[in-house]
């Protein structure tokens, strides 16, 4: 197997330097140089269009089977859609969804036009993580659990669960850099 590396995909709307934006950067110094960390400026930030970030994700930050993908809110849902056709080492879920919430920009990124394959990403991912707050202010828990529900209907998912995380914007996250040395063991 190749060289493990992480690939952090953020939530839309974090545009500009993304290694200041939330807990970002922070992973990135976190992890490095025992994991090589890809933390790109994603294109198409506000919008976050599956059309755009999907062949980034694959071509930019080379995300294959040596990959953990982190993915933040709508990261969540591209890591999610990318896992559906592409094989990665892991996937870990922060503020995951499954629906446009409501939502004309999350429902003009393509990313719920479509019938989720959650076999396909259990089956495309050795483990799935997925980190939820229930004090979300962005995306409701019940939201959140019936990812968890749908995924595990195919497969195991590690849910981790927190009171007072919100939307998991802090600028850092001990927990996740735990996890990711603790499922990969370095």
């Amino acid at each position: 197997m190749a060289k493990l590396n992480v690939a952090i995909i953020p939530g839309n709307g974090a545009g500009g330097d993304i290694r200041s934006c939330n807990w970002y950067g922070w992973l990135q110094d976190e992890l490095q140089p025992g994991i090589e960390c890809r933390l790109r400026d994603m294109p198409d930030p506000y919008y976050a269009k599956s059309s755009v970030w999907l062949p980034f994700m694959q071509k930019s930050l080379r995300c294959d089977e040596s990959t953990v993908v982190v993915g933040h809110s709508s990261g969540a849902v591209a890591a999610l859609r990318y896992a559906e056709t592409h094989r990665v080492r892991g996937i870990i879920l922060v503020s995951a969804y499954l629906s446009d919430l409501g939502d004309s920009v999350e429902a003009a990124s393509g990313y719920f036009d479509g019938e989720w394959n959650w076999q396909a990403i259990s089956s495309n991912s050795s483990f799935i993580v997925q980190f939820a707050s229930k004090d979300d202010h962005l995306v409701p828990f019940s939201e959140q659990l019936k990812v968890t529900a749908e995924l595990r209907q195919h497969g195991e998912v590690d849910l981790q669960e927190f009171e007072d995380r919100n939307h998991f914007m802090q600028s850092a996250f001990p927990e996740l850099a735990h996890i990711i040395r603790a499922r990969t063991q370095t």
